[in-house]
């Protein structure tokens, strides 16, 4: 269970006892207090370092949650500075790989998180892409 709001601490997850438990391993919401430095990705993408782009979803979701991971690390965050993550997949079929896979990065924090089923991105090969919302 979430501890409840409290002044002072920056990100406190909100779960409030009137609702249903989150569908997944996220939180309803998270209160951000005083933060001194926020940090907005783009829609990261399942392009690896060379460029190159796995072929299936549980590749792809490697990949972006690696290319996450070199965001967060670069601004100097970690993973439980995470308050909100956007997802946007093509294939419904496979959801399970997708929020394993963001399970696996998260490592038991639990941001807000949002996942959205879409007719295609920008290149026909993505077969997902994340933004997320830092704060520390």
């Amino acid at each position: 269970m979430a501890r409840p709001w409290q002044p002072g601490l920056v990100n406190t997850p909100i779960q409030p006892p009137s609702l249903a438990p989150p569908a997944a391993n996220y939180s309803h919401a998270i209160v951000v207090d005083t933060p001194q430095r926020w940090l907005h990705t783009s829609g990261v993408v399942p392009a690896a370092p060379d460029g190159t782009v796995p072929a299936t979803l549980p590749e792809q979701a490697e990949v972006v949650w690696a290319n996450l991971a070199a965001i967060i690390n670069e601004a100097a965050m970690t993973a439980n500075d995470v308050v909100s993550i956007t997802t946007y997949v093509v294939d419904g079929n496979d959801l399970g790989v997708v929020m394993a896979a963001r399970d696996s990065a998260m490592a038991g924090h639990k941001p807000a998180s949002t996942l959205v089923l879409v007719p295609a991105l920008a290149r026909p090969e993505w077969k997902m892409e994340i933004a997320l919302v830092a704060a520390r």
